[in-house]
């Protein structure tokens, strides 16, 4: 007898596991769509993730050990001038202000916990199910199969994402610069406490990224010891360079009826749904809230309703449009911002984060709203 399916999960990364082992633990019977990777150069991502984020895996038995989920105590933000920003955990009161997460960590505890959870079912392709979710990325096939479109603004920059082993411990502090002509530099903690080892997100002019991606590794890593003012000492790369672009992007609609099937419907979630700047560390936060959201909508609906009812499906879409919107407002405004090389335009910036910095509640305010406890 064939298994019917409550819902089809499109997408088998970090927002797409997620959501599975929440509906599995709502007695949803989940179909888990997880294409073969191609063999590739190591993972060198790694994602800041807020206490909320945290309190959420945590519940689903996914949190990696300390060792792959270092803590942060401190951020230090270094304006192209004298402008400084310096955030604390001390000062709000709390263990971390969030935490720096190996990717390859977290998607090996989320990969173990779908295998043994009941109700979850891995496949290699899409099966027919009340509704269907779609994780796919930012790149998603089967948004643009099923004519959703996607509204994409492209930055003027790249990232570019490395590691580095360092001559002194980074203390547990996160560290970002912005300079003089746009370009945005973060060293991101790892190893744990004691860790010496950072991860690297360098966001940089479009034309630049051919010339920076065929440098030695030695030069570059001089570079960045340069653009950091040495703050950890000696830098050595310990990982491959990757890059990719990045855009403001977002879907005109996340939740529809599936295209000629009146009886099947969709949502998006993640990066299929939308896409920010990397400088405020928000994008994977943003994408377990939507999973958390959809999942308690599903399961807190009337008896009556299936979770193909649209009616179900846009509270979803409304609660986090509006989550959206809230971040996109505040990375986008500090991309405008930081990415005006005009003299002007810096002076503005660099009073402005020495004005922010002795603000006390507004500081404070911020604060919270980042670490998703506002």
């Amino acid at each position: 007898m064939a298994v019917t399916h409550d819902i089809c999960i499109r997408g088998a990364g970090i927002v797409g596991r997620t959501l599975a082992l929440l509906l599995a633990r709502e007695r949803l019977r989940v179909a888990l769509v997880a294409s073969p990777r191609p063999p590739d150069a190591a993972d060198v991502r790694a994602y800041a993730l807020s206490p909320a984020s945290r309190t959420l895996l945590q519940s689903l038995r996914c949190w990696p050990a300390e060792s792959a989920a270092t803590p942060v105590l401190g951020m230090q933000v270094q304006g192209d001038g004298a402008g400084q920003v310096h955030f604390s955990a001390a000062a709000q009161g709390v263990d971390a202000l969030n935490w720096i997460v190996d990717v390859p960590a977290l998607e090996q505890q989320l990969t173990q916990a779908c295998q043994f959870q009941g109700g979850i079912d891995v496949v290699d392709e899409p099966v027919a199910a009340p509704l269907t979710v779609v994780c796919e990325g930012r790149a998603s096939r089967t948004r643009a199969e099923w004519g959703v479109e996607f509204d994409r603004t492209p930055y003027p920059q790249h990232a570019i994402a490395t590691r580095l082993d360092c001559e002194l411990p980074h203390g547990q502090i996160a560290r970002q610069w912005f300079t003089a002509d746009g370009e945005i530099l973060a060293f991101l903690p790892l190893d744990g406490p004691q860790g010496h080892r950072v991860a690297v997100v360098w966001s940089v002019r479009a034309e630049r990224v051919p010339e920076l991606m065929a440098l030695p590794d030695g030069a570059v890593a001089a570079m960045l010891a340069d653009l950091s003012g040495h703050a950890l000492g000696a830098l050595q790369l310990c990982a491959p360079r990757a890059t990719w672009p990045l855009l403001l992007a977002a879907a005109q609609r996340w939740v529809g009826r599936v295209p000629n099937d009146a009886q099947r419907s969709f949502a998006l979630a993640g990066d299929a749904a939308h896409a920010m700047h990397p400088l405020a560390g928000q994008g994977l936060n943003v994408g377990l809230g939507d999973a958390a959201e959809l999942a308690r909508v599903l399961a807190a609906s009337e008896p009556w309703r299936t979770p193909a009812d649209l009616k179900l499906l846009r509270r979803y879409e409304r609660a986090r449009q509006g989550e959206w919107l809230r971040m996109r407002l505040a990375t986008d405004s500090l991309q405008l911002l930081f990415g005006r090389p005009e003299p002007l335009a810096a002076a503005a910036r660099n009073w402005g984060m020495r004005l922010f910095d002795a603000s006390g509640p507004i500081k404070s305010g911020i604060t919270r709203l980042a670490m998703g406890t506002a």
